[in-house]
């Protein structure tokens, strides 16, 4: 399995509007394909049977979700604390949450990581201070895997810019679990991700002949299109084709 790439969703029930299903599939709808399911709070069986229902969500677009914490609810695929475990389970996939150099010169076996905050969070107030894409891309250069931004994430232009900073996606939360309509939501923020780092769509759309991080290809489906991506870590990244796309 490979590492996540383009927006991935983490999930909030607690502020998701409408409801977390329909959030996640309002998402999906707009181009994601990696959801991070979290609610730990919840006991493990009502987490398992969201995780059920998020991976058949998921599964109509062959997506993947990823649970936050050691125990990957029947899946084969985690997202572990900065804390721990060390050393990490032996999933498929296996995520770490980092927020400095010393947090990612403790990865070992680990496939990805994000990084955060890299912008102030309505979510997490208090945590930082913000990296800033300049400080982002110190870490990306740092980092032995491939890395997502995250915190505070939630315009086109934080997408563009945490692209060009190296970053191999975007992890969200409040923009879209708030959304008055995810999907759309969704949409910009994947086609901001897609433009970063396809040169061909940026000097179609604008004229000019900026060029993304160099290793960086697009994994989010544009219209009638399947996209893959390869990180300038060397780690290949998931086809992101629908079930449609390829029938």
């Amino acid at each position: 399995m490979t590492p996540p790439s383009g927006v991935v969703v983490l999930t909030d029930r607690l502020v998701a509007r409408g409801g977390l299903a329909r959030v996640v599939a309002g998402a999906v709808a707009g181009g994601v394909r990696w959801v991070v399911l979290r609610e730990k709070d919840l006991p493990r069986t009502e987490r398992a049977a969201l995780a059920t229902d998020l991976r058949a969500i998921l599964a109509e677009v062959d997506g993947t979700l990823i649970v936050a914490g050691p125990d990957p609810l029947d899946g084969d695929a985690v997202h572990l604390p900065a804390a721990g475990p060390y050393p990490p389970p032996p999933h498929r996939l296996v995520g770490r949450s980092c927020h400095n150099d010393t947090e990612l010169d403790r990865l070992t076996t680990e496939h990805y990581a994000t990084i955060s905050p890299v912008y102030h969070s309505r979510t997490k107030p208090g945590y930082g201070p913000p990296l800033g894409p300049e400080g982002l891309r110190k870490l990306v250069d740092a980092s032995p895997v491939p890395l997502l931004a995250l915190g505070g994430v939630e315009t086109p232009q934080q997408v563009t810019a945490c692209v060009q900073a190296g970053a191999t996606g975007v992890a969200v939360l409040g923009a879209l679990m708030r959304a008055k309509d995810p999907a759309e939501t969704a949409t910009i923020l994947t086609s901001a991700y897609v433009e970063a780092v396809t040169p061909e769509l940026t000097q179609t759309r604008h004229g000019g002949t900026r060029s993304p991080r160099a290793g960086l290809r697009p994994t989010v489906p544009t219209q009638g299109s399947s996209l893959t991506a390869r990180s300038g870590h060397g780690r290949p990244q998931p086809q992101t084709a629908t079930k449609h796309e390829e029938k």
